[in-house]
């Protein structure tokens, strides 16, 4: 059988390879466990109608993850963000969750979370400018 695989590297990727991939990934997974458990949430701040900061994850089990924390560059600093956290926070207690983990790199906001109570599981060095990407989590006891 080895002798009649033919590899192919490139760093153009071909749309229906990329498919075929992820399908046979998400079949064998399934397998194992169930991903349509997997449920959003989040929580968002408004001055009337207009959007002005969010926080949007997913959780599964007793596990949640924050995916995006966002607050309009003008009103950074200001008490929104760690509000947005809080609120998110206090939603994944009420469903259950023990944990709360997420993933943020050194130009970001590692040192808001630390002051958060989140701590770094994990550092992941070298991508470009000398930064890093955190994995940081947080129980919710």
């Amino acid at each position: 059988m080895n002798d009649s695989i033919a590899w192919d590297t490139r760093d153009v990727l071909d749309p229906a390879d990329v498919a075929a991939v992820g399908a046979g990934l998400e079949a064998h997974n399934l397998c194992a466990a169930n991903f349509d458990e997997i449920r959003r949430s989040g929580c968002f701040a408004r001055v009337g109608k207009t959007l002005i900061g969010g926080a949007v994850g997913r959780y599964w089990g007793t596990a949640s993850e924050l995916q995006e924390l966002w607050v309009r560059e003008d009103l950074r600093k200001s008490g929104i963000g760690s509000k947005l956290v809080a609120k998110f926070e206090e939603r994944m207690r009420e469903l259950g969750c023990t944990l709360l983990y997420l993933e943020t790199f050194s130009f970001q906001a590692p040192g808001f979370y630390l002051k958060l109570g989140y701590e770094i599981a994990c550092e992941f060095p070298g991508f470009p400018n000398a930064c890093s990407k955190f994995v940081m989590k947080k129980p919710l006891l």
